[in-house]
């Protein structure tokens, strides 16, 4: 499903506007993009939580070049999905 999907679903199911649903599911994901850039975590109850994780420094191996190199320690977004959710979906 897409965005504008969503939208669209959101818009037949609510009686809005489309263009005004358009903006607050953007306004959404902006909001969690910026929460997430500062570090912090997101929590939708029943939906799942939005989690910043941070991985450590590793060492790699180049299999074709037989080198290793150093990956260093970053930060990656992460989603894990409610309990709800999860059996839902199953």
């Amino acid at each position: 499903m897409t965005k504008a999907e969503i939208v669209n679903e959101i818009s037949r199911t609510t009686g809005l506007e489309k263009a005004a649903v358009l903006t607050v599911v953007e306004n959404l994901m902006q909001v969690i993009k910026e929460s997430m850039a500062d570090g912090e975590n997101v929590y939708l109850r029943g939906f799942g939580s939005f989690v910043v994780k941070t991985r450590k420094e590793k060492t790699a191996r180049n299999i074709t070049k037989n080198t290793s190199l150093i990956v260093p320690e970053h930060k990656l977004p992460t989603f894990k999905p409610a309990k709800v959710f999860k059996d839902m979906v199953e």
